[in-house]
């Protein structure tokens, strides 16, 4: 009787502690979300709740018109006051995601009658799914490791730096939630390949359509899960489970993908989605001869597929060519990897060793996710947020399980130190020898039993074989598993302790990279001197300017950078803005930039520009501004318009706006905006960013007007000039000249772009 009493009694705390370990595991999983949300938040209490960057604008007004007008007049959209006079069809060329999740958070909290702006839940968008990032890396990294992994890994990302750059409050773009996206379709594929659940599969089917309609980083998924499926067929680890995960995902995946406007039959024709295509016919090929495999002999099997070999690769090297892109972004440098996952980068190494004790397909995929997003950060900078999670995910992995063996480890030899008798201390160590062996042991019994069996049951030659083949491969492994279990006290607690100042120093790095380098707004700029913190509004003040002091239909004429603030803020119609998507348009804007003032004038007629604006950081340092953009603009616009040179600019291959300046330089559009009435401010026209005085310092303008400079220079507007009135004595000469003469004048003018 004492028997089951105990053992029930065993059971009963054992559910004890795993209900306790559950609602902890539910608490740590709360307040990593809190952190998560929190930490983003460093730029609305230091400035103020507004959208950040410029991209975000865009998003925000797309978010305003869905809100007010509804979803049906979102799709047919066409925005008429950008890219003027082209316009651009919004609903077909934009990800709708963002704009839909956000546009329902604010119709539910309406429904709710909690009354918050559209702007209000723009800016806090990010900051929510951040905490949904936290969580599903949780999931993610739980499948492939188990809890504990799972926890650390989830409170890393939550303060990942690379992360925070593109989750901030107000940073409402595209990546706010596509990170989670990315995240949870790449659990619910695990969870899949784990379990072979069709419902999970349908899950992550669903999950990669809401990843299409965030972000076009969506390719990243439907080209790592074919890699590592295919890898799992390579190595011999392909079973139904893997069908299941991958066959759905390719087909009804597909079929959602193309439900996306911008999308469309993308999904199917373009070259991102071959390779799961490609996968999908060789999974089924591989299915197909696993299933003939077990119809056929097995002489019998190996002449068909020698047949069938043979017969594939003479088409192959026929028929099949090999397609191949290379695509060219600007790679990150060293110091930024440091930046973005600091003591991470050490931590990823012991994560990828944990991985392969032992190895599993979650495992497996973790390593490949790992290895590609590598990859892909060193060809972009942006792509760094890619890395993030598969960094955090690994040192998750890599905290767990050192934390695991030094706890054990101190837990051992506490036990061992403070055990009474001597007797006690020997069972103890009998225990912990007889631990390490146990495996071994019983894998040792098991093949006794089988081999005394043996004579009773009179197996055949083949299955004597496999039990000797059984025999002798249990026994080898766990004897150097459990060797390396336990550390002496002193190096157990160096460990701990050192693991603990590793991770202070990360929560340092991460606290101070949320509130100081990522939280400051690119529309108000601050700067510290010794009569304290100073403010730059000269953004929003030029805005307003237009907003008040200009006809709704006038045209504004700017670099592609600042075309979604102005329209968003000021609601004025913008010739190019941040879309780029026609480089002819924004090339004749640098042509314009990059013209005198008289040709300048003649283009921006053309397009009906009213009103040219330019940022210039001279005065205050700002270094981001139009002079320091302007060899973009006449490179791009050379491209389009060959009589517009880069050397023409260059003085000896140096870009200069000083006395050496080339006269093309310093009579160009751009610079007699930027610098006009500039040496009036300290009387020798001293630029900041530059470092050195300007070369022409007294010009007049004589097609434009300067109607407006916000208070710290920062941006000045200028007017276009009305065209002059002819005089009719010009007119008498012109008509008693020659007609050679009047057909070359006419020559001249025809076109305002040469």
């Amino acid at each position: 009787m004492a028997e089951p009493e105990s053992s029930t009694a065993a059971a009963g705390g054992s559910r004890l502690r795993n209900a306790f370990g559950g609602v902890l595991c539910a608490f740590t999983l709360l307040l990593i979300g809190v952190l998560a949300f929190s930490i983003r938040l460093f730029s609305v209490i230091k400035y103020e709740s507004v959208i950040h960057e410029f991209d975000p604008y865009f998003n925000f007004r797309v978010t305003q018109f869905l809100s007010k007008n509804g979803i049906y007049e979102f799709w047919n959209w066409f925005d008429d006051r950008t890219w003027y006079p082209l316009g651009r069809v919004i609903g077909g060329t934009v990800y709708p995601g963002l704009t839909l999740t956000a546009g329902t958070i604010w119709w539910l909290l309406n429904s709710l009658n909690i009354p918050l702006s559209v702007e209000t839940v723009c800016v806090f968008t990010a900051p929510i799914f951040s905490a949904n990032a936290s969580w599903a890396t949780y999931l993610l990294t739980k499948e492939a490791k188990g809890t504990g992994a799972g926890l650390m890994a989830a409170a890393i990302l939550a303060m990942v730096p690379s992360y925070i750059s593109r989750s901030v409050a107000g940073s409402y773009d595209n990546e706010a939630v596509a990170i989670f996206a990315l995240i949870f379709t790449f659990y619910l594929y695990v969870k899949t390949l784990n379990t072979g659940s069709l419902f999970y599969a349908t899950l992550n089917a669903l999950s990669y359509f809401y990843m299409v309609c965030s972000w076009g980083g969506y390719t990243f998924i439907i080209n790592l899960i074919p890699i590592h499926v295919l890898l799992c067929i390579v190595t011999g680890r392909y079973s139904s489970r893997l069908y299941i995960a991958y066959a759905p995902l390719v087909i009804l995946g597909t079929l959602l993908a193309a439900l996306v406007p911008v999308v469309g039959f993308n999904a199917v024709m373009t070259s991102e989605h071959f390779a799961s295509f490609l996968v999908f016919i060789i999974l089924h090929v591989v299915a197909l001869v696993y299933y003939i495999k077990g119809l056929l002999t097995p002489r019998l099997f190996k002449v068909a597929m020698t047949l069938v070999i043979t017969v594939g690769l003479t088409y192959a090297s026929k028929y099949i060519p090999i397609i191949a892109s290379v695509s060219e972004h600007q790679p990150p440098t060293w110091p930024s990897y440091f930046m973005d996952i600091n003591v991470l980068a050490f931590l990823i190494p012991a994560g990828i060793i944990s991985c392969f004790l032992p190895l599993s397909d979650a495992s497996s995929f973790v390593v490949l996710y790992l290895v590609t997003a590598v990859y892909f950060s060193g060809v972009m900078v942006r792509l760094m947020l890619v890395l993030a999670p598969a960094a955090c995910i690994l040192s998750g992995i890599a905290l767990s399980e050192a934390f695991d063996v030094l706890t054990r480890s101190v837990k051992y030899q506490l036990s061992k130190l403070f055990d009474d008798s001597p007797a006690a201390s020997g069972d103890s160590s009998a225990e912990s020898s007889s631990a390490s062996t146990t495996s071994t042991n019983s894998a040792k019994n098991e093949t006794r039993s089988e081999k005394t069996e043996a004579p009773k049951e009179k197996p055949s030659k083949k299955n004597r074989k496999k039990e000797k083949e059984v025999a002798e491969s249990v026994p080898v492994k766990p004897k150097k598993e459990k060797k390396l279990l336990v550390l002496p006290m002193e190096a157990s607690v160096l460990g701990i302790l050192l693991l603990i100042v590793l991770g202070g120093f990360y929560v340092v790095h991460c606290v101070w990279a949320a509130a100081e380098a990522y939280s400051a707004p690119s529309i108000v700029l601050t700067s510290r001197s010794r009569d304290g913190l100073h403010v730059f509004d000269d953004f929003r003040e030029a805005y307003a300017w237009l907003s008040h002091n200009t006809d709704v239909d006038d045209k504004v004429a700017s670099w592609w950078d600042y075309g979604y603030q102005t329209t968003a803020m000021a609601n004025r119609t913008v010739i190019v803005d941040n879309n780029t998507w026609n480089n002819t348009h924004i090339a004749t804007v640098g042509t314009a930039m990059s013209s005198p003032e008289k040709a300048a004038w003649e283009i921006f007629n053309s397009l009906d520009v009213k009103y040219v604006l330019v940022v210039f950081g001279g005065l205050v340092g700002y270094p981001s501004d139009d002079i320091n953009k302007f060899l973009w603009m006449v490179r791009i616009g050379g491209g389009v318009f060959p009589h517009i040179k880069e050397p023409d600019y260059l003085r000896d291959g140096n870009y200069r706006v000083d006395a050496q300046g080339t006269p093309t330089m310093l009579n160009c559009l751009m610079y007699k905006l930027c610098y006009y009435r500039f040496v009036e401010t300290d009387g020798k026209g001293f630029d900041r960013v530059r470092g050195y005085e300007i070369g022409k310092k007294h010009f007049k303008l004589t097609h434009f007007e300067e109607v407006f400079t916000t208070h710290h220079w920062m941006v000045r507007i200028y007017k276009l000039k009305p065209q002059k009135n002819r005089v009719r004595g010009k007119l008498k000469k012109l008509k008693s000249g020659s007609k050679a003469s009047s057909t070359n004048a006419a020559g001249r003018k025809k076109n305002p772009w040469q």
